[in-house]
């Protein structure tokens, strides 16, 4: 009953301004923009540590595998 009168005393204006309101408070656009947002910083994230952390290690891989392949062209070539 207390929510008719205040119904009653509402111009158009405002339940216009409610409409609105409620349009915008539905619309979730907004939001899913905000997730993908963050998603895509958290992945960016990642890559970049993972990047770091392959940086610090791949100079040592490259000269293992250097060293392998050599190895094992020599020994190829020794067996001939």
């Amino acid at each position: 009953m207390f929510r008719l009168r205040l119904k009653a005393r509402k111009d158009s204006k405002s339940v216009k301004e409610e409409r609105e309101m409620n349009k915008l408070f539905k619309n979730r656009s907004g939001q899913n923009t905000v997730e993908y947002l963050l998603m895509l910083a958290v992945i960016v994230g990642v890559v970049l540590l993972t990047g770091a952390a392959i940086k610090k290690f791949m100079p040592g891989l490259f000269e293992s595998i250097s060293k392998m392949i050599s190895d094992a062209s020599g020994q190829l070539a020794s067996d001939k």
